[in-house]
């Protein structure tokens, strides 16, 4: 007599497999951790039909192949299977202590704007290549994402799914190649930032120096244009910085103006550059010093910057009301000013009938951009350069001096046609 367990079609059920009165098959099996898990089916196999009223469903026998692959692997499916990529992301944010407070906020502003309520309510073994993409491409056409903010998402999520994997949840990291991937199908070029010419400078600084209205900007927009410094290190610079004896400026910081963690609204914070690059000496141009010494005298008859963030004080730029400078109104002064320009340009330029010469939409960055590039235009040593703006890669540097002397080097073959003789 055959002892061997069967179904109601008389199939052999392997071991672990088991039919129930209902007809609904199950396997039962233990997980890594040794627990008792089980699976569920109306089919043992593909070709099996699913009873009238039932939801479509994954044959036993292949789910058990999938199982066994798992366990041999080393992947935890039980838990993966549960595990939301919220989940996921909430632990890994809060394991990571050694992130600057700037960059947790940033990161944990990000997903839970773009992420949470979308692709983040999947379970991560459900998350396939497919769906990182078809996310990613709706980023961009239906939210306007630019490649920048797309590889700020990306950054994000690459190292939590990365977690995962060295966890032996799943078994593949799903954002792996995804961004190379949509490189190559879509028009990916990220935007140049341009510098200022020689007379779109000049014709910047002449106007601020000449409109009452926009005259306290001055040492701001000098300091800027003869520093290179970035924006929240101009905002957070103190007068302990700025040495007048051996002219130095010392940039070791810099502020920012983001949303708290808390959810509370945005709040001033200090953080140190996230490379060593960043920390630098920068000598003091004389116009800068005269700047820096304007606002000295400015302060001293309108009162001192009194403000303090996260226990630094003394900050050399400040707002009409004494208090300390929010990195996103110098952005927002930029505009105004270049928009002002640009209507008086334009309305003098009708009056001579002439074409105008308007400033282009710029921002705080393009004015770094700007001074990196005169001081290429100077022919200064590269590594001299980099030092001084403080970036972390020297190609960065070798960019902007490629394309600052990409007009010098035409003059210098005009001036040698017909010197030397090749032919």
């Amino acid at each position: 007599m055959n002892d061997k367990r069967r179904d109601n079609k008389g199939r052999i059920l392997r071991q672990g497999e088991l039919q129930r009165n209902d007809g609904k098959y199950e396997y039962r099996y233990e997980d890594l951790n040794g627990e008792r898990r089980s699976v569920y089916s109306w089919k043992l196999v593909e070709t099996d039909k699913i009873p009238n009223g039932k939801r479509k469903c994954v044959a036993l026998r292949d789910m058990e192949k999938a199982i066994q692959r798992d366990l041999d692997d080393g992947i935890n499916t039980f838990v993966a299977n549960r595990m939301t990529l919220n989940r996921l992301f909430d632990e890994y944010i809060e394991s990571k202590y050694e992130l600057k407070p700037s960059t947790r906020t940033n990161y944990k502003y990000m997903y839970n704007k773009y992420v949470r309520e979308d692709i983040g309510t999947r379970n991560i073994s459900s998350i396939k290549f497919s769906h990182i993409k078809k996310f990613y491409i709706h980023l961009m056409r239906d939210v306007g994402f630019k490649p920048n903010s797309l590889e700020n998402i990306h950054t994000v999520l690459h190292p939590v799914f990365t977690i995962a994997v060295r966890d032996g949840l799943i078994r593949t990291n799903p954002t792996d190649g995804v961004m190379a991937d949509i490189k190559k199908s879509h028009d990916w070029e990220k935007p140049k930032r341009h510098a200022l010419t020689v007379p779109q400078q000049e014709a910047f600084v002449g106007f601020i120096k000449s409109n009452y209205k926009y005259r306290h900007w001055l040492p701001v927009f000098t300091f800027m244009l003869g520093t290179g410094c970035r924006v929240g290190e101009v905002a957070g610079l103190r007068w302990q910085d700025c040495d007048f004896q051996k002219n130095i400026i010392t940039i070791d910081h810099n502020l920012t103006y983001r949303p708290s963690e808390d959810g509370g609204g945005c709040t001033f914070r200090i953080s140190t550059p996230k490379t060593k690059a960043g920390e630098r000496i920068i000598p003091m141009f004389a116009a800068v010093r005269d700047a820096l010494i304007s606002e000295r005298i400015r302060q001293m008859e309108s009162g001192v910057n009194q403000s303090v963030v996260d226990g630094y004080s003394g900050f050399v730029f400040s707002n009409r009301f004494n208090e300390i400078l929010n990195p996103h109104s110098i952005n927002r002064a930029i505009e105004r000013i270049v928009r002002d320009y640009n209507l008086a340009e334009s309305e003098q330029a009708e009056k001579e009938s002439r074409k105008p010469e308007l400033l282009p939409h710029f921002s705080a960055h393009n004015l770094r951009h700007t001074f990196c590039t005169r001081l290429c235009e100077t022919g200064t040593n590269l590594k001299v350069i980099q030092e001084i703006m403080g970036h972390a890669d020297i190609t960065t540097t070798m960019d902007i001096y490629n394309e600052a002397t990409q007009e010098l080097k035409l003059q210098t073959f005009e001036k040698l046609e017909g010197v030397i003789n090749i032919a």
